[in-house]
């Protein structure tokens, strides 16, 4: 994976975000997808995100993720300047816990589309595995490795609740 070209980008609005979204970098290195992390502000540094954008593609990305709490306007901010697929993570950093960030991501205008997944590092975590769906579109490999991923949870949850029947018929 060193050296690769990535194919994901991971984006955050400020370094106070980095340990969420690490959640969906250690998710692709689990896969061995090659992907970058950078610290991209809608609001500190416009210029630079909306450049980010528009190069991202002719760069080879494949897919963005955005993490950003408050008013969270990094994911938007990305796919007005892409066609890529974004998937938005938003964060808790505010009195509101995150729901401003929700609302924010979730609540884009018609024709600018952005994914949005859940609040956190659970979030951060599903936006790789969106990614690598995404990916996964045309790399039958990689759709093996999930689909193996999938069915391995499933055996864990009947595995689960195998000992607990057995446990409550003692």
């Amino acid at each position: 994976m060193a050296g690769a070209k990535p194919l994901v980008g991971i984006l955050m609005g400020s370094e106070s975000d980095l340990a969420v979204m690490e959640e969906a970098a250690k998710v692709l290195q689990e896969y061995g997808v090659p992907h970058e992390v950078r610290i991209c502000s809608a609001h500190r540094t416009p210029e630079r995100a909306a450049a980010y954008a528009r190069e991202a593609a002719g760069r080879g990305l494949k897919v963005l993720i955005a993490g950003a709490g408050g008013a969270a306007h990094l994911a938007g901010a990305l796919a007005a300047g892409t066609v890529l697929p974004v998937i938005g993570v938003p964060l808790d950093s505010s009195p509101l816990q995150g729901l401003d960030a929700l609302l924010a991501t979730v609540q884009m205008p018609a024709g600018v589309p952005v994914a949005t997944v859940a609040v956190g590092a659970s979030g951060a975590r599903n936006a790789a595995l969106l990614a690598l769906a995404i990916l996964a579109t045309g790399d039958r490999a990689l759709r093996g490795r999930l689909e193996a991923a999938r069915r391995a949870m499933t055996e864990k949850v009947e595995a689960a609740d195998r000992a607990l029947q057995e446990k409550r018929q003692r």
